[in-house]
């Protein structure tokens, strides 16, 4: 059995809904549209999620094409989910805050049957971390950082 791996994201937000990371070198941005109020200098929060879930099933989807010498010459995967905003904005409702439900449909440019994609896909989405993630309970902990001191 190997050992746990750990990945840690520190986002700040100052003014604003402009949140931001520098991860790896990789400055990143999540915003909200000016619609709501944003400055809509990057994506919001869920459509992140979302593209998270696209691209982790592609990255797996290229290392099993590698690991089984398949030639896996794309692949182009489309993530929808519907969530009610009610919750987010602190209204009542009787739904859950989150997705209510998420739709992956992947298309596979390979030699292949369509049989032998679907396959591939379902192990994909098995050995994805976040396909597992959304699919399975994941408990998440939350606490208050003591204040960080500024000399």
């Amino acid at each position: 059995m190997s050992a746990n791996k750990r990945v840690a994201v520190n986002a700040e937000m100052n003014d604003g809904f402009l949140v931001s990371a520098d991860i790896r070198g990789h400055h990143m941005s999540i915003d909200q549209p000016e619609a709501a109020r944003g400055s809509d200098q990057g994506p919001t929060p869920l459509e992140y999620f979302l593209f998270s879930l696209g691209g982790c099933i592609c990255t797996i989807g290229r290392i099993a094409a590698m690991q089984q010498k398949l030639d896996l010459r794309s692949m182009k995967v489309s993530v929808e989910g519907d969530y009610n905003p009610a919750g987010l904005l602190g209204k009542p409702c009787d739904d859950r805050t989150g997705f209510q439900q998420i739709q992956v449909s992947a298309e596979i440019d390979a030699d292949m049957t369509d049989e032998e994609k679907q396959v591939f896909l379902d192990a994909v989405c098995e050995r994805c971390p976040l396909h597992d993630n959304i699919r399975l309970e994941t408990r998440v902990t939350h606490q208050l950082a003591a204040p960080s001191c500024s000399a």
